[in-house]
């Protein structure tokens, strides 16, 4: 009858409300994927906005001048060790003996010199104070060592020969004279060498060398 047409109006709404508030539901799920992959609510991923890293942090700025006084450093570091060979062979050819090895050591010792030389003109100085000045006193330097011990290496030749000794003693010679010229232009170029590397090494924290240490 009419009384159950009437209720049955109602109920038929109600189920048609009930799915659709189910169809939002569903659609807003469907909607919004990815809650649990690092997803956010624009739809934008973490990835796509965190900063990139990784990424190299600047440089901090390099000294070119201080670059170039550590590898003259390096190199003044070796400068010195034949010194002690030097000197012990030159007192054996003196004393007369021994004057094979002493030779031999003294001719090393120029060719460890004349190499001094050599690895200077590699290097790259023209940004250290006073360079010109600086690389002439130790070529020179060098040079004069160099030429002082090879001359010194003729004299232990001629006092290792027939009359080079005399009561213990090496005979003077040429050889011996030019050594000593030598030797003296050498000690004042390194005196120049050291005053100059020394104000470039007080600067930078380097270190400082007397002539002998040349």
């Amino acid at each position: 009858g009419s009384g159950r047409t009437g209720s049955r109006v109602p109920l038929i709404a109600a189920v048609g409300v009930g799915m659709t508030v189910l169809g939002v539901g569903a659609g807003a799920l469907l909607g919004n994927p990815g809650g649990d992959d690092g997803g956010d609510s624009d739809g934008q991923t973490v990835s796509a906005t965190a900063p990139a890293s990784g990424e190299a942090s600047p440089s901090p700025s390099v000294d070119p001048v201080r670059e170039q006084a550590v590898a003259l450093d390096g190199l003044l570091a070796d400068s010195g060790d034949s010194r002690t060979t030097v000197i012990n062979a030159v007192a054996d050819v003196k004393a007369c003996r021994d004057l094979g090895r002493a030779a031999a050591d003294l001719r090393e010792a120029a060719g460890q010199r004349t190499q001094l030389v050599t690895d200077l003109t590699g290097l790259s100085v023209d940004k250290l104070p006073d360079h010109e000045a600086l690389t002439t006193a130790l070529t020179k330097a060098w040079e004069a060592s160099a030429s002082a011990d090879n001359h010194y290496a003729a004299w232990a030749d001629q006092t290792a020969g027939k009359k080079g000794c005399k009561k213990g003693q090496a005979r003077t010679t040429g050889q011996t004279q030019a050594g000593n010229r030598a030797s003296v232009t050498a000690t004042a170029e390194k005196k120049k060498a050291a005053e100059l590397w020394n104000a470039i090494a007080k600067r930078y924290g380097l270190t400082e060398r007397q002539p002998t240490q040349l």
